[in-house]
């Protein structure tokens, strides 16, 4: 019997969690339909993120996707409050706050950016496994549940036991201590009864209380329902094949606080949390690229979810290897381009290793480590310290390596939301950045900027506005909202230009 040939698809993205959905949609919107390929037949409404926070928001927000997710219309606001280590860190009325934030369940997440990246042309498959694959110099053969796909790159979005990276030698080096074990569930409070009293709330009414033996966090999700999560160290371990009971969650509450407390299970239907972690994982993969396979998200990189950086990390990995791996299927690539993704990405992660292993020192028992919080709690209410801490935790102070140190300051960071005006009216950079392409602003107003870029017309936006707080003569941003090149040179715009978008297309002639 003839065998069929095997189907041909561009870039083949395993997993359709949220950093797979997102970069589905920023491959469309370059230009390039991806497949993804997802083993479960459904999405699961089990609860796992609850919020994302940082610097994601604004790209959320780049996107369109922002309101859709949240249903409102206005632009993101910074938030009022958070933590670090489980220490307040105060956020006050400041006008360059950082840290941004919203609630959202996972699987809501997921289908907002399901809808979004099929509205785009994304093709989504549930229910493919992938089995394996082998890769050349020109592709992958991937083998999969239902069929063989040739594609021209692969990329894993397959979590932290991602199969992709596994297959295709990428190491993942790391530390796991056993030492911590995490018991979570979904509870009904006696009424009247509240866990912490002497903490700070955060909006949404997330509290942390930690004691010498252990820490709880309590979520209100709902009048008389609430998520509480009990770490404590140094007990005897419950193997991980030992399904976890109420029962079980109860006794760790009563061992942290201290005392009994009358929780129940809610008795309301749907999705609820009831899950043990035994240990603590900090990995980081030694190369987010093998040849054609690459990896993204919690297949890149694992760690504890203090400070929920885990899906501000993710999405901004999507948003960055979107682009790059877009122009280098579609040809127009500069030399080197797919590799700054590694270059600014493995970065991010190890920041992201440093700072949730800190806070994790921050929670442990001990009397030597509540000496540390109140020496570092001191701290935090200092205004410079606390702006730090936020900067840090929202990603907002990132500065990719490929910025050369001559460079404008604001290359290789994020774009400030800069007041702009256009044909006399405002206009906010998310509302320019929404085709997901990268955009010049021309702030002279001579248009010289756009007359230099006219070349590129087929990839970059050239936008003139007015700016009472411009920066430069020119600001060229990436599609994933960080800052190629600015100044006032029309001959390093150039140079940029052919850098980050390749060589220029001569016009038509006649």
């Amino acid at each position: 019997m003839p065998t069929s040939a095997p189907e041909a698809v561009d870039v083949l993205i395993v997993g359709a969690g949220p950093v797979g959905l997102m970069l589905a949609g920023e491959l469309c919107l370059s230009g390039v339909r991806p497949v993804v390929v997802e083993r479960s037949a459904e999405r699961a409404r089990v609860p796992k993120a609850g919020g994302i926070t940082g610097q994601v928001v604004r790209l959320l927000e780049h996107r369109g996707v922002y309101g859709r997710l949240t249903g409102d219309p206005a632009p993101p606001r910074p938030m009022p409050a958070y933590v670090y280590g489980a220490l307040p860190l105060p956020l006050p009325d400041w006008e360059d706050n950082p840290l941004f934030g919203f609630t959202i369940q996972q699987w809501d997440l997921e289908a907002g950016l399901e809808t979004w990246a099929l509205e785009r042309g994304a093709d989504i498959r549930r229910g493919h496994e992938l089995l394996g694959f082998a890769q050349d110099a020109d592709g992958v053969m991937a083998e999969l549940s239902t069929g063989t796909v040739r594609a021209r790159f692969v990329v894993g979005c397959d979590g932290g036991r991602s199969q992709v990276r596994k297959l295709a030698g990428i190491g993942f080096p790391g530390v796991t201590s056993r030492r911590m074990t995490s018991r979570a569930a979904d509870v009904v409070l006696p009424e009247g009864t509240r866990l912490v009293d002497d903490e700070t709330a955060l909006p949404g009414g997330l509290t942390y209380h930690r004691t010498e033996t252990g820490l709880l966090a309590c979520l209100s999700l709902q009048p008389g329902t609430h998520r509480l999560v009990v770490m404590e160290w140094d007990q005897p371990e419950v193997p991980d094949d030992v399904p976890i009971t109420f029962d079980e969650v109860r006794a760790a509450l009563t061992r942290v606080y201290g005392r009994e407390v009358a929780v129940r299970e809610p008795s309301t239907d749907g999705p609820r949390l009831l899950r043990r972690l035994n240990g603590t994982n900090a990995r980081l993969a030694d190369r987010y690229r093998e040849g054609r396979v690459l990896v993204a998200g919690d297949a890149a990189h694992v760690h504890s979810s203090i400070g929920a950086p885990g899906l501000n990390v993710g999405l901004q990995d999507a948003a960055n290897l979107g682009w790059k791996l877009a122009a280098e299927v579609l040809g127009w690539a500069p030399a080197g381009l797919l590799d700054t993704y590694q270059e600014e990405r493995h970065l991010v992660g190890r920041r992201v290793m440093a700072f949730t292993q800190a806070q994790l020192a921050l929670l442990g028992p001990g009397s030597e480590i509540t000496a540390l919080r109140e020496v570092f709690g001191e701290l935090m209410t200092e205004p410079a310290t606390a702006r730090r801490v936020a900067t840090m935790l929202a990603g907002a102070d990132v500065r990719y390596p490929t910025a050369g140190a001559d460079d404008h300051p604001l290359a290789g960071r994020w774009v400030p939301d800069l007041p702009l005006t256009r044909d006399g009216r405002p206009v906010r950079l998310a509302e320019l950045a929404r085709s997901g392409r990268p955009v010049l602003l021309d702030l002279t107003g001579d248009g010289t900027p756009g007359e230099v870029a006219a070349g590129w017309a087929g990839r970059v936006d050239r936008v003139t506005a007015r700016s009472a707080a411009a920066p430069a003569d020119a600001v060229l941003v990436r599609p994933d909202g960080y800052v190629a090149w600015a100044g006032d040179q029309p001959e390093e715009l150039a140079k940029a230009l052919r850098t980050w978008f390749g060589e220029p297309v001569p016009a038509p002639a006649g």
